[in-house]
């Protein structure tokens, strides 16, 4: 696996990927960009977004439960990642995930992805 850290926005290019009202507060929503799978969290209105893969053993994380507010277990082994910076936290995973920015414009969510 690769050691990922958060992604600048300075270095990212924003596409739109949904309207603000159809990621409700406390809800998540997956998105498929270019074959890879990205969750979107709203957690008390702030959006953040990290690769729907467990750096453990590459399986999905973004159905596990969210824990301490910032904190997604990965549903198969209980590895536990930040959302908001991809960080892992929790053995056994000890790989970062990737983190992207994520910024709301006229009422559009967009995701920043890397140049």
């Amino acid at each position: 696996m690769f050691n990922y850290t958060q992604y600048d926005p300075a270095q990212c290019e924003f596409i739109p990927v949904a309207a603000v009202e159809d990621l409700p507060n406390g809800e998540r929503m997956f998105i498929e960009i270019d074959h890879e799978t990205i969750v979107i969290f709203n957690i008390a209105g702030q959006y953040f977004a990290i690769a729907d893969v467990c750096s453990h053993d590459s399986g999905p994380v973004g159905d596990g439960d969210l824990e301490d507010n910032f904190q997604i277990s990965c549903p198969r082994h209980g590895g536990r990642f930040d959302v908001r910076s991809g960080k892992a936290v929790m053995f056994p995973a000890v790989e970062d995930i990737p983190a992207y920015p994520v910024r709301v414009v006229a009422g559009e969510l967009q995701i920043g992805l890397p140049l």
